[in-house]
């Protein structure tokens, strides 16, 4: 899961797919998640399993979450969307709601898909630190 703080931290906790950050100066930077964890069978207490880290997350910056099924999405040829792609597609709408920009993703992966069947459930989460 994801908490954040007022302090401008983004704290992702255990293993999840890497997360895209879209900075308020149009850069893209890609967040690592692999070595916070993952929980293996059924326990009360995960947590001596996963390891947290602090993201900054200040004004203006973009935080795109997604599943596995948005990166591995495949066109006919069987290439995928790809997390290249997802951090294009995300840069090229930044300055819009969070709202827009993932509309504009969706559109993205639409087209790269076409007429292919989708095979994995496409979860995309957008939170947009609105410039004060």
């Amino acid at each position: 899961g994801f908490c954040v703080f007022e302090d401008e931290r983004v704290t992702p906790a255990g293993q999840n797919e890497d997360v895209l950050v879209v900075r308020a100066d149009g850069e893209v930077e890609r967040i690592d998640t692999v070595d916070l964890g993952l929980p293996v069978g059924r326990e009360n207490d995960i947590s001596k399993f996963i390891d947290t880290r602090d993201i900054l997350f200040g004004s203006g910056d973009v935080i795109v979450l997604h599943t596995d099924g948005v990166t591995e999405a495949e066109d006919q040829d069987k290439r995928l969307f790809g997390f290249e792609r997802l951090c294009q597609s995300a840069k090229k709408r930044y300055g819009g709601r969070a709202e827009e920009i993932k509309t504009g993703i969706i559109e993205d992966l639409m087209a790269h898909i076409g007429v292919q069947k989708i095979n994995e459930d496409l979860t995309l989460v957008l939170i947009n630190h609105t410039k004060q």
